[in-house]
């Protein structure tokens, strides 16, 4: 598979996932014995992980604060081979993190979402990477920047013509998009993202390409994906049976799939889909969240 030398410009969420397992049923109001473990996270950043560990050129515009869990991060994200020289550092500022108190059975208890430095990444900030966007093969960019950031990146994709993915990220988080989205190249999310639309897929995909997306891509789980494009039935790809260990990151494993696809060739969507399904299948048998021995030669006679 052959790629261009241009770096993939991924924008949005840095942040310090932290995992706290119960060792028994939560007695509240008490001390209670737990597991825990530490990794990077933010989806726009396991998008990159997974980039980079393609061998495919990655940038990463994001913010972290000036503590341990922003050191850890930047060193992280340069170890596999992140372009790290946009990821603006915040002083007198704890990087974001993200909390899952886990029950003993795996099941999410409590999730705690502490993430105010992706507010910065507003139009002001994105401006100092402006050249870096321009000279992109792609645009990727996670549903967690601030409503304002889109109007700066959508008129972009329409003035320079590199293609701006969206990833969303949560279904509340999905009101951050504005109602214009024309530039949009694609717009990836799952089945509860796209019923924030609209309860009906169809109007969903309706609503949206009157607001202006080019392409929805929708995960629906085991079931495969689905692709609206204005004016085309749905076409639908099914998913690669597998045994699953887990199902962390496999959303992010997808979106790397579907966007190293789309640097060959930004119209091929089946190439795109069938990439984005492996890889998201990979990533489903490792308790990983990017897949720890994934390397250049996934790509090789894709």
């Amino acid at each position: 598979m052959t790629t261009t030398a241009a770096p993939i410009v991924c924008i949005g969420g840095l942040n310090v996932d932290r995992k706290l397992r119960l060792l028994a049923q939560a007695l509240p109001g008490s001390s209670n014995p737990c597991e825990s473990h530490e990794t990077p996270g933010g989806v726009v950043r396991n998008v990159a992980e997974n980039l980079a560990r393609l061998g495919l050129p990655v940038a990463l515009v994001a913010a972290v604060g000036d503590d341990a869990g922003g050191r850890m991060l930047l060193e992280q994200a340069a170890a596999v081979g992140i372009d790290t020289q946009a990821v603006l550092q915040l002083r007198r500022h704890a990087s974001d993190s993200y909390t899952a108190v886990l029950a003993p059975d795996g099941g999410l208890a409590l999730g705690l979402a502490a993430m105010p430095l992706v507010e910065s990444l507003n139009p002001w900030a994105l401006e100092a990477s402006k050249t870096l966007r321009a000279g992109a093969a792609l645009v990727v960019a996670d549903g967690n920047l601030p409503t304002d950031a889109w109007p700066l990146l959508l008129d972009e994709a329409r003035a320079t013509g590199v293609p701006l993915v969206c990833v969303a990220v949560s279904e509340a988080k999905m009101a951050r998009l504005p109602e214009r989205l024309a530039g949009l190249h694609l717009l990836m999310l799952n089945a509860g993202e796209l019923a924030c639309v609209a309860p009906e897929p169809q109007a969903a995909f309706a609503a949206l390409h009157a607001r202006g997306v080019a392409r929805v891509l929708v995960s629906q789980g085991a079931e495969g994906l689905l692709l609206s494009e204005p004016g085309r039935a749905p076409r639908h790809w099914p998913a690669p049976d597998v045994p699953v260990v887990d199902v962390t990151g496999a959303g992010d494993a997808l979106s790397a799939g579907v966007c190293a696809a789309l640097l060959r060739d930004a119209a091929d969507f089946d190439a795109a889909a069938r990439l984005g399904l492996d890889l998201a299948a990979l990533t489903l048998q490792t308790e990983d969240s990017v897949h720890p021995k994934l390397n250049p030669r996934f790509l090789e006679h894709r």
